[in-house]
């Protein structure tokens, strides 16, 4: 018997998990510390998608479980903040843990930096860094 393509079931495809991965990785970004859209990407394996990180941020803004006031862009700008409950909000959360801003930009980006590959790969081995104290 020949099944009728307009009513056959499709087999579900495969969920992509990469926005869930990126959620793992923002889930690690300790307080006080902020990482980027790039540095994510690079992490996972998949460098040249920071915009997909981008997007993957812009779902998260109301799971609350997910710290995306953490994620900024390569220069420390606060990218993504028309994406929160206001415009402040993400300078607001920022600010809660110690982090400096001014003119949407992280202070001492450079200091406040996490970068998964770094610290991750330190922390897989037993090696606690200084940067993420």
């Amino acid at each position: 018997m020949k099944k009728n393509p307009k009513t056959a079931k499709k087999a579900p495809k495969k969920a992509n998990n990469f926005f869930e991965d990126v959620y793992e990785v923002v889930k690690l970004v300790p307080r006080g510390r902020v990482t980027s859209y790039g540095a994510i990407a690079r992490y996972l394996g998949t460098a040249m998608s920071a915009r997909m990180v981008g997007w993957a941020m812009n779902a998260s803004h109301t799971v609350h479980s997910i710290p995306a006031h953490r994620v900024v862009n390569s220069q420390g700008l606060l990218s993504g903040k028309a994406h929160f409950e206001t415009p402040s909000t993400m300078q607001k959360r920022l600010e809660k843990e110690g982090v400096k801003v001014a003119k949407d930009k992280v202070v001492e980006f450079g200091k406040r930096f996490w970068d998964p590959s770094r610290e991750l790969f330190l922390e897989d081995r037993g090696i606690v860094s200084r940067r993420s104290r």
